[in-house]
């Protein structure tokens, strides 16, 4: 079973994630902000993922750094887990409709982190999370986990569906990037011989 904890102490935030790759979608999400909890909650179930991510942080600032350090602690999480990548299908892609959102995501496991982001958030904010927080998380998670990662919105013009789309999409992308093909089990899917 690929599994994982990693553990992040700054003067900011304090982080402890745990992932298995192969679970059922089991969370245990408390950020100390509340839309982050539903939006990993909702990330979790969808890639079949058991996630617990634990973080007290500076929230009494804003939520930025909880934000942008759970995302450098899942992706090194995500990273660790699938080792050297031996087997995995690499690729993922989802697109994911929310109501009047549809989004997609679309995900390489290359080992070279890059982040294409295009989403239009009508609203700075969905409650007290700030919008703009999307964007850094996910250039956190790609930038530790080694992640090709391109998100378009096609559609959508109400700011928590087309954030929770692309949560959503992300996991049932990364679910797929992630799977075993038994097909090619012993190899590392790169002509060059490590995605490293």
């Amino acid at each position: 079973m690929r599994q994982a904890s990693i553990s992040r102490s700054t003067a900011e935030t304090s982080v402890d994630i745990s992932l298995v790759l192969e679970g059922t979608g089991q969370t245990d999400i408390q950020t100390g902000c509340g839309f982050l909890n539903h939006m990993l909650t909702l990330f979790g179930r969808h890639g079949r993922f058991d996630l617990v991510v634990h973080c007290e942080g500076d929230t009494d600032v804003d939520d930025h750094h909880t934000v942008e350090d759970i995302g450098i602690v899942l992706g090194r999480v995500f990273a660790q887990a699938l080792g050297d990548c031996r087997g995995i299908t690499r690729y993922g892609s989802f697109l994911l409709p929310m109501d009047e959102a549809l989004v997609m995501v679309a995900a390489d496991m290359s080992g070279r982190s890059y982040l294409s982001y295009a989403l239009d958030l009508p609203t700075q904010k969905v409650g007290t999370f700030d919008t703009e927080l999307v964007e850094e998380f996910l250039l956190s998670f790609t930038r530790s986990m080694g992640l090709t990662l391109h998100v378009r919105q096609l559609a959508g013009t109400n700011s928590h569906h087309i954030i929770e789309a692309t949560f959503k999409g992300l996991a049932r992308a990364l679910k797929e990037a992630v799977r075993i093909d038994a097909a090619f089990a012993q190899e590392i899917p790169s002509t060059k011989g490590t995605l490293l």
